[in-house]
């Protein structure tokens, strides 16, 4: 329970936000409209935990492994960027950009005609859907796409998928092909720009990579040939530096998540302050249900719990490719496949680890 404190606290104070927020604004101000704002926002919340949590396992397969200064920093940093970052600024800066708007202009009509507001984001939903999509479609191909990977769940595939990892840049070959169907599927008027957001996706994600590859450096060692280590006082240690490398994935892994999130928000409502407190919940909920899995072990207990994550991943970056080029997918389905990904991995898990408690 002691990983969920902050959540359920930070949760309250969110819902008595949006109850004041729906008693004192709008034509219609009052009780009526409290606990209609308090409605939407619980199922904004419960929608973005339930399309995230596949993130949340993921996050958790990177940050085991970090020591305890950087998973401070995700979780306080990381928060702030995760909630104002990508659930509130974020959204804002692509009308300015798209409609040449300042930014406060932008704030203005969010806040006052927030339907204009929602129709101008939604009028670039493909482009933001190329971009998340062919991200989270390397995250999933290049787990799978693993030549020493040799733990596997649907081994019909999964051993195919791990042949073809010889072949040079084999992911990106397979996400490029995805981009070239979207664009071939998209108006005309918006397949540049469609194309460009996809590549993108994948330039920033290749990008990450090479930067903590070069950030993480090889380890010093001494005459002894042991590792040598820093004091705290801030010297760049290899660990840091893959810290600081990591730290930028899972913040570009969370804006891909988020897209889906804020676009699919605005078809249950276009109150732009409601949007923001429903899936800020969600994604402080995210987080502690990452660092829950880390400190439990909870991968480690469950062999198949990563796979399920990232065959949902991989679901949602289809999802998001296809509903750029106007296909139309609920929420609640991409929500649902997620957790039917998570729970058929981990009874999986369960009845591996019987198995073998049996052979063993």
């Amino acid at each position: 329970m002691k990983h969920f404190r902050f959540s359920i606290f930070f949760t309250v104070v969110c819902l008595a936000l949006s109850a004041y927020w729906g008693y004192t604004h709008g034509p219609q101000a009052g009780i009526e409209t409290m606990f209609k704002a308090l409605t939407i926002t619980a199922i904004l919340a419960v929608m973005e935990v339930s399309l995230s949590f596949d993130n949340a396992v993921v996050n958790a397969s990177v940050l085991r492994n970090w020591d305890h200064f950087w998973k401070m920093i995700f979780l306080t940093v990381g928060i702030l960027i995760a909630v104002f970052g990508m659930r509130l600024i974020f959204p804002v800066v692509i009308v300015a950009v798209t409609a040449d708007m300042g930014l406060m202009e932008v704030v203005r009509l969010a806040l006052n005609d927030p339907t204009t507001y929602s129709q101008r984001l939604m009028d670039h939903h493909a482009e933001i859907a190329a971009f998340g999509g062919a991200f989270l479609l390397l995250v999933f191909l290049n787990f799978f796409l693993d030549e020493g990977k040799d733990t596997h769940w649907f081994r019909w595939l999964e051993r195919r998928l791990t042949s073809l990892a010889s072949v040079p840049a084999m992911s990106v070959f397979i996400a490029l092909i995805a981009l070239l169907v979207v664009a071939a599927n998209v108006d005309e008027t918006k397949r540049l720009v469609v194309t460009m957001a996809g590549i993108w996706g994948i330039v920033i994600y290749i990008g990450v990579q090479v930067l903590s590859h070069l950030l993480g450096g090889e380890p010093e060692i001494d005459e002894e040939g042991n590792a040598v280590t820093h004091d705290s006082t801030g010297a760049a240690t290899g660990v840091v530096k893959a810290g600081f490398g990591g730290f930028l994935y899972l913040e570009v892994l969370d804006a891909s998540f988020s897209f889906d999130g804020v676009i699919g928000a605005f078809a249950i409502t276009s109150d732009v302050v409601i949007i923001m407190l429903g899936l800020a919940i969600g994604a402080i909920f995210v987080r502690s249900m990452t660092i829950y899995l880390v400190e439990k072990g909870t991968l480690d207990a469950y062999i198949y719990l990563e796979h399920g994550a990232h065959y949902a991943i991989g679901a949602l970056a289809i999802i998001m490719l296809a509903s750029g080029t106007g296909v139309h997918i609920p929420e609640v389905v991409t929500g649902l496949i997620g957790v039917a990904f998570i729970v058929w991995a981990v009874l999986a898990s369960i009845q591996y680890r019987k198995r073998t408690e049996r052979l063993g």
